[in-house]
């Protein structure tokens, strides 16, 4: 397999969605408490990444938008010493989008 520092392009293909790898530290809750990251093993908590990049079948989603997704769903990438998260879409559990097209649904 050859190395993309070379400077070559990246097209996502079918379904597929590239995201910003998330980050895996620490949390706080409402009432300040901490919850280490180690608690994210022991509970099946969704959360929200950046959209890098589309294939050319998805429909409903755009680079820049936030998806909400499981943790363990995808597969991590490394592009030009970036770490990404390769999804399908139908992994993908919601969208936010500062769009004003999302017709109903929650803002947030």
């Amino acid at each position: 397999m050859r190395d993309l520092e070379s400077g070559q392009s990246v097209r996502m293909t079918a379904d597929r969605v590239l995201i910003k790898k998330p980050t895996d530290g620490e949390r706080h809750s409402k009432g300040g408490l901490v919850i280490p990251a180690t608690a994210a093993s022991v509970n099946r908590r969704c959360q929200w990444s950046e959209v890098v990049a589309v294939g050319p079948n998805v429909r409903n989603i755009e680079p820049g938008d936030s998806v909400l997704h499981l943790p363990e769903s995808g597969l991590e990438v490394e592009i030009r010493r970036e770490e990404y998260v390769l999804l399908r879409e139908r992994d993908i559990h919601a969208v936010g989008s500062l769009r004003g097209d999302a017709g109903t649904g929650l803002y947030l």
